[in-house]
């Protein structure tokens, strides 16, 4: 005989005897969750079945409608139908409610990685044409007409002012990004939270409005011509409160024994954030950095208005326009003439290959981070 507390009672430790009364604390025994029982299966797969079945009974051969997105939705509603009847037969209004809400959510994900999709695959069959010609990536546009076949002129010059746009810009941002979230985390008091407001109203800031600063400022104002220095600078204000908001995050989850342990052997406040606290988080900050080279990699809104574009490659930031991958993408889209748009398919398609991999180091150093604390 089997007696099933709460735990109240301890059970024995030794072996009872045949036929006394064994005590089980619920507190000991294991449960199983995130499992689908057969009749959960079984009634996903018999109402999505029969939901078919009735709208394509309906909605083509009765109604005689046309239109995937709408027979999906009809699809779907009477899915959600099916399954809510057939899930009340046997489960209490608790359990129907979970798989109701569950199955919407699995939808929602589902339609977000299937747009998701579709647009990475849409621009790399647009851009294919362009993408497999090695010409593409080691020649520029100078000399080249819109109307040239594929095998003449490339990108060569937007992938480099590309580069060289976000090597400046990281070299100003980062500094500033990485003191700002020091200040909030370290140094903290009234003036930390105006910061900390400021970087995150920057934040949300739309990115145009960076451009025009920089157009109002240095070029209108002191007299600069649009140039690489111009659009890295803009860009720089992008990047600087991204870092700054994602680095105090991880300032903040460095434990503060290590700061009092610093502190407690005669090192100053800022000998401590130096040797303690900054190499404790580095690899936070290293996400940090590449979630911020990857926010302002395909910004064009800044480009567009400081930048100038150019079909020729310049290696001199300071000296006449820089092209870039986001302004060579925009301006050869709108051109109107298919050879070109398939090139600047082909920049979309490497610039979405840049930012994966970006945001994939970006992961791949915050697991590496996790499962070494």
């Amino acid at each position: 005989m089997t007696i099933v507390t709460n735990g109240a009672e301890s059970p024995p430790t030794e072996r009872a005897p045949e036929g006394a009364i064994r005590v089980v604390d619920l507190r000991d025994v294991q449960r199983v969750i995130r499992t689908r029982a057969f009749d959960d299966v079984a009634a996903n797969a018999g109402a999505a079945l029969a939901s078919l079945a009735v709208v394509w009974l309906v909605y083509d051969e009765l109604l005689g409608l046309d239109g995937l997105l709408g027979f999906l939705v009809c699809w779907f509603s009477a899915y959600l139908v099916f399954y809510v009847a057939v899930s009340r037969r046997s489960h209490p209004g608790v359990v129907v409610t979970d798989r109701v809400v569950s199955a919407v959510i699995h939808l929602a994900a589902i339609v977000a990685g299937l747009a998701l999709a579709s647009a990475i695959v849409f621009v790399f069959v647009k851009g294919w044409p362009a993408l497999h010609h090695l010409n593409f990536y080691t020649q520029d546009m100078s000399g080249v007409r819109p109307t040239s076949p594929l095998t003449e002129g490339g990108i060569l010059h937007a992938i480099v002012g590309t580069l060289v746009q976000v090597a400046i810009a990281t070299v100003i941002a980062l500094p500033l990004g990485v003191g700002t979230a020091v200040f909030m985390t370290e140094v903290g008091g009234r003036l930390a939270n105006f910061v900390r407001t400021t970087v995150e109203a920057m934040t949300a800031m739309p990115d145009v409005l960076a451009g025009l600063f920089v157009y109002t400022l240095l070029i209108v104002g002191l007299g600069w011509e649009k140039n690489g220095l111009a659009a890295s600078l803009a860009i720089a204000v992008t990047m600087a409160p991204v870092i700054a908001r994602s680095a105090e995050v991880v300032l903040r989850i460095v434990p503060g024994g290590l700061r009092e342990a610093g502190l407690a052997l005669g090192s100053s406040g800022w000998s401590t954030v130096r040797y303690v606290v900054l190499p404790t988080a580095r690899m936070g900050l290293a996400s940090s950095l590449i979630l911020g080279i990857a926010r302002i990699t395909g910004e064009i809104a800044p480009l567009l208005i400081v930048s100038g574009a150019s079909t020729y490659l310049n290696l001199d930031p300071t000296n006449e326009p820089m092209n870039s991958l986001p302004l060579f993408v925009f301006t050869a889209v709108r051109s109107g003439e298919p050879l070109y748009i398939a090139r600047g398919y082909g920049a979309a398609a490497l610039l979405l290959l840049l930012v994966l991999v970006l945001f994939v180091l970006t992961r791949l150093l915050a697991h590496r981070r996790g499962v070494s604390r």
